[in-house]
């Protein structure tokens, strides 16, 4: 397989196409989320953590309460204003059933 290099800041970057990424990926998750919402948390253009959310069906004060976090702390880390901790990365991740990984 070719892939492109591209440098970015005078860093090198190899661009991959999105399905042989997930294929490369694919061992490392066991992730059972759909390729439309990969695709989504792949675009970054929304907080996964709220991909994710709304894909379960759930509201903030759902996830809050089944993590163990506030809702206004967890309305601060889909809008990107906190990172979140470590703890309350791996409370969310295992509410939503989904690694840590998937998360970031």
């Amino acid at each position: 397989m070719k892939y492109d290099l591209l440098h970015i800041q005078g860093k090198p970057y190899v661009l991959v196409p999105l399905h042989d990424y997930r294929e490369m990926s694919s061992s490392d998750s066991d992730s059972d989320l759909p390729d439309g919402i990969l695709d989504q948390i792949s675009a970054g253009e929304q907080s996964p953590i709220k991909i994710i959310r709304k894909y379960r069906e759930m509201t903030q004060a759902e996830l809050a309460e089944n993590s163990g976090i506030s809702r206004p702390y967890l309305t601060e880390i889909e809008t990107g204003k906190k990172d979140g901790s470590i703890r309350a990365l791996k409370a969310l991740a295992q509410a939503l059933e989904v690694s840590v990984g998937d998360l970031t």
